[in-house]
């Protein structure tokens, strides 16, 4: 990256390892530097919480407050019934308003942890695509927004063309998405003066849309900003874990899984994850980053520390990092870690080892499970398990079992 920025925003992306495309990185520095921007990003509510896949981009709404701008958090209440078909092989489930409304619910928890809200200058604001898509007049859209588009342009974009060049059936309810997501930016604009769109680098194409669409409809110059693919240093997409997908409501994974998601960082990532995700000096990230053998260990508890208290308080991170040593330096049973409770009809005829794993999500299947055993991998109260098949009965669960796989992952049963 060889521009260098005058506005605060600019350069906080750029020094961080946030930025990935800009559509022009001198107007929208101008416009930084100028006053107060408007920027928003959109989450499509296909489930009940966002995972840390999502946190990258909601670091960047929150820098860009920071920075004195105002964040925009889109709620796509009205896309989520289209689905957005970018990269996917196959169209998405389609889910009820109801569910949709009770998505939306599930994801507001999380944003108010890294925003400010309210009704000041940089203060953040929440919308919902429903609130103007719903009540479109499908003729007058055609009419006034579909006219702007070329199809042999849309075909050319990578998020379709990939579809299409694997014979994968690309419905026109997914092809009408790309148009709807623009119509968004045009809208936003129009009602609330915004003048950047957000998202991974799969957006880039449907943000290019948004600001065509504005420029030839308003005549307005907006702009847009895309971060990377977020991947580990072995590849992989950031977001999962060994046991699924990194939630971000405590319901769907309770702060001490959060915090050994970020304990368990390969020693390579550290000191990106931390410019990514934490507000230390960019010196003191690379500092810590650049550390080796266990004192590499004191920087990934620090991450895990400031990432959770970012998400659940300090309260629940240090009570994980507790939780952590009880159990890895004492052997012991710690409060929080994540519990599975059974009840007396589960266990009426024994339940075997390898379903308590499965139970416990420790093993994503009974077949996973016995692999788990077979290669040593598992133990009960700290022991080593070595039969899948042993059958448990009420009695021997009748106190906290603690079943361990691997080095790293604990679960609790309780029976009731």
């Amino acid at each position: 990256m060889t521009y260098h920025p005058k506005s605060d925003f600019l350069r906080v992306m750029i020094e961080r390892g946030f930025l990935a495309d800009c559509t022009d990185y001198q107007g929208l520095d101008e416009a930084l530097v100028k006053g107060v921007v408007p920027a928003y990003i959109g989450y499509d509510a296909t489930a009940p919480s966002l995972h840390v896949g999502h946190l990258m981009n909601i670091m960047v709404l929150r820098w860009l407050q920071k920075t004195g701008h105002k964040p925009i958090t889109l709620m796509g209440g009205g896309t989520t019934k289209v689905g957005d078909p970018s990269f996917r092989s196959e169209e998405r489930p389609l889910l009820t308003p109801e569910k949709i409304d009770e998505n939306i619910a599930g994801l507001k928890q999380v944003f108010a942890r890294y925003l400010s809200y309210g009704g000041g200058a940089t203060d953040a604001i929440m919308l919902n695509n429903a609130e103007w898509l719903d009540g479109l007049n499908y003729l007058d859209f055609l009419r006034d927004i579909g006219r702007h588009f070329s199809v042999n342009r849309m075909l050319s974009f990578e998020s379709v063309k990939s579809r299409l060049d694997r014979e994968q059936s690309l419905s026109f309810l997914e092809f009408n998405y790309m148009i709807l997501q623009a119509y968004d930016f045009l809208e936003i604009h129009r009602r609330y003066g915004c003048l950047l769109q957000m998202g991974g680098s799969d957006q880039w194409g449907n943000i290019i849309n948004g600001i065509d669409l504005t420029r030839r409809v308003i005549d307005k110059e907006i702009f847009g900003l895309t971060t990377p693919l977020l991947t580990t240093s072995d590849g992989r997409k950031m977001g999962k874990s060994a046991s699924g997908a990194v939630w971000l409501n405590g319901e769907m994974l309770s702060p001490y899984e959060f915090w050994q998601f970020w304990r368990n960082t390969t020693d390579a990532d550290v000191g990106r994850f931390l410019k990514i995700f934490t507000e230390l000096p960019v010196e003191e990230c690379d500092r810590l980053g650049a550390l080796e053998g266990s004192e590499i260990n004191q920087a990934k508890i620090l991450l895990a520390n400031i990432a959770t208290t970012l998400l659940h308080g300090e309260e629940a991170a240090r009570a994980a990092e507790a939780t952590a040593r009880e159990v890895f330096e004492k052997g012991g049973i710690g409060d929080d870690l994540p519990t599975v409770t059974l009840h007396a009809a589960d266990v009426m005829d024994g339940i075997s080892l390898a379903q308590l794993f499965v139970r416990a999500g420790l093993a994503k299947s009974g077949k996973d499970a016995k692999r788990l055993i077979a290669e040593g991998g598992a133990r009960m109260n700290d022991d080593l398990v070595s039969d899948p098949s042993k059958v448990l009965h009420a009695g021997e669960l009748a106190d906290p079992v603690k079943l361990t796989a691997g080095r790293k992952r604990h679960a609790l049963v309780v029976l009731e």
